[in-house]
Order: C-alpha cells, then sequence, then structure tokens
C-alpha cells in the first residue's frame, strides 16, 4: 500500500507493506521477501526479510547491510572471523567486507543505499 501526502511545498511518500504479500524469490543468501525494494521510489534505504540458509560468500562495493537476526542461529563470518549470531543480534557490514552466514536464520536484512543486483559481488 502506497500513499503520497503533502507536507507544506514538499511531497511525503509512505509505504505499508506485508510480508505475505511482498514479492518472495531467491537470492544470495536464501530466500528474500522485498519488503521495500527495487520498483519502490524515494526510498532511502531497503529492507528484505531473508531466510538464511547457507548464503554464499559476496561483498557490495556501494552498500552498507544491516542485519538483525529475528530467529533462528549459526554463524556469520566477516573478512574471515568466525562470530555466532542468535535471535537480537545486529550486525554492520560496510562495503567492501566479504560476508557469509551458516546455519538458518531468519533476518531483517537493511541495504543503504538500495543495493541493486549489480553490486553483489561473490567471492
Amino acid at each position: 500500500m502506497n500513499a503520497e501526502t503533502s507536507a507544506g511545498s514538499e511531497s511525503v511518500s509512505w509505504i505499508l507493506r506485508h510480508e505475505d504479500e511482498a514479492v518472495k524469490e531467491r537470492s544470495n543468501c536464501g530466500h528474500r521477501y522485498r519488503l521495500l525494494s527495487a520498483g519502490d521510489e524515494g526510498l532511502a534505504a531497503w529492507a528484505h526479510a531473508v531466510e538464511i540458509d547457507g548464503a554464499k560468500a559476496h561483498y557490495h562495493k556501494r552498500s552498507t547491510e544491516l542485519y538483525y537476526v529475528l530467529d533462528g542461529e549459526g554463524e556469520v563470518i566477516l573478512d574471515g572471523e568466525r562470530q555466532g549470531v542468535r535471535p537480537g543480534t545486529m550486525i554492520h557490514i560496510p562495503p567492501g567486507v566479504v560476508h557469509e552466514a551458516i546455519g538458518r536464520m531468519r533476518v531483517l536484512v537493511i541495504g543503504i543505499p538500495d543495493i541493486d543486483d549489480d553490486d553483489v559481488y561473490p567471492v
């Protein structure tokens, strides 16, 4: 659901999207639900709910990612260093950091700015 309103002389757009109405697709990390993503206008960042299952090592040249673990547990590997994760874990992954995940977990992933498919570099 989208709407536009006028705030003074500036147009403000908001989006409300339910996960069960979002596009689900295969990704480098498992499956993702595009909560805010490609096709949405005026975004400062995108947000995906991701079912991680064997995420492959990759990095981004332009985008920062924030991972917030919602469910499950496992490990993330950040530039070769293994770290345990569980529900409530927040991870900041700046551009250039090679990252992957081991285990099954559900993660809210926020990309700043929007990560295009051309900004995913496999290792």
